[in-house]
C-alpha cells in the first residue's frame, strides 16, 4: 500500500452533492487501496502500560471527562505492527500545519501507515470523514480547528470508528472520540467561545508531538470518549 493525499473540490454546505467522474474515480482508487484490509485488534494488555500519572487517582474516567496526564506518562506506548491511520486536516494556517507535521513525524517514527486527506471547507471535511471510515483504518485523526464543526456532527454516526482530535475538542464527544487540548488550544466549535479559546502561538511542535503520542496511547488503552488536557 502507498500513501495518498486526496483533494476534492467542495460545495458551500454539508448537503451531499454529485461529484465529477474523475474525482469519484480518484476517491474510489484511494478506498480500493485499503479494500479487504481490517483494523488491527489491539488489547490494552498487549501494549506498553501507561505511567501511573496518566490518570492519577481516577480509576476509570467517566464519559466526556477531562483528564490531566502527567508529562511523559504516555512514553513508550507504541502502536502494534500494521496499525493504520487516516489524517484529516482543513486549513493552511500555521497551527494546522504544525499539527499535521506532528502526526506525520509520529507516523514515520513508529512506522505507521498514514493516509493524509485534506479539505478546504465543511463539505469537504464531510467527504473526508466518509472516505476515512470506508478505509476501515484503526484510527482517524482530526488536526486543528477546521475539522471540529463537522466532526461534531458526524463522528457520532460512526461509533465503530475510533477518532482522535488534536489541538481542539468536541462539545459533546461520544465514546469513540478522544481529544487532546492545552492552554490556548481548546476550541470547541463555532459559536462556543472560540475567540477566547484560540491562541495559535500555543500550538508548538513540542506540544503537538505530545498531543499525538498521548492521544494515541489513550486510544490504544481503551481510554476513549475523554479529553486529555496537557500541561494542566
Amino acid at each position: 500500500m502507498t500513501d495518498h493525499k486526496i483533494r476534492l473540490a467542495g460545495a458551500k454546505t454539508l448537503r451531499p452533492r454529485p461529484r465529477p467522474v474523475a474525482k469519484v474515480v480518484a476517491m474510489a482508487a484511494a478506498v480500493a487501496l485499503l479494500a479487504g484490509c481490517t483494523s488491527v485488534s489491539v488489547a490494552p494488555s498487549a501494549v506498553q502500560p501507561l505511567g501511573a500519572g496518566f490518570l492519577g487517582d481516577i480509576a476509570s474516567p467517566s464519559p466526556e471527562a477531562t483528564v490531566s496526564p502527567e508529562d511523559g506518562s504516555w512514553d513508550g506506548v507504541v502502536p502494534p505492527d500494521g496499525y493504520r491511520v487516516v489524517l484529516i486536516s482543513a486549513g493552511n494556517d500555521d497551527a494546522t500545519k504544525t499539527l499535521v507535521a506532528a502526526v506525520d513525524g509520529w507516523a514515520q517514527r513508529e512506522d505507521v501507515e498514514l493516509h493524509a486527506l485534506t479539505a478546504t471547507d465543511d463539505d469537504e471535511v464531510e467527504a473526508r470523514i466518509n472516505e476515512a471510515v470506508a478505509m476501515h483504518a484503526d484510527l482517524v485523526v482530526g488536526a486543528g480547528t477546521g475539522v471540529i464543526d463537522v466532526f461534531s456532527l458526524l463522528t457520532a454516526q460512526h461509533l465503530a470508528q475510533q477518532f482522535l482530535v488534536v489541538g481542539a475538542q468536541l462539545p459533546e464527544p461520544t465514546e469513540n472520540v478522544t481529544s487532546v487540548v492545552w492552554s490556548g488550544a481548546t476550541f470547541r466549535g463555532t459559536g462556543l467561545g472560540a475567540a477566547g479559546e484560540q491562541d495559535t502561538a500555543s500550538v508548538t511542535p513540542e506540544l503537538a508531538r505530545d498531543a499525538v503520542t498521548a492521544g494515541v496511547a489513550s486510544v490504544l488503552h481503551g481510554l476513549t470518549g475523554i479529553v486529555l488536557e496537557l500541561g494542566a
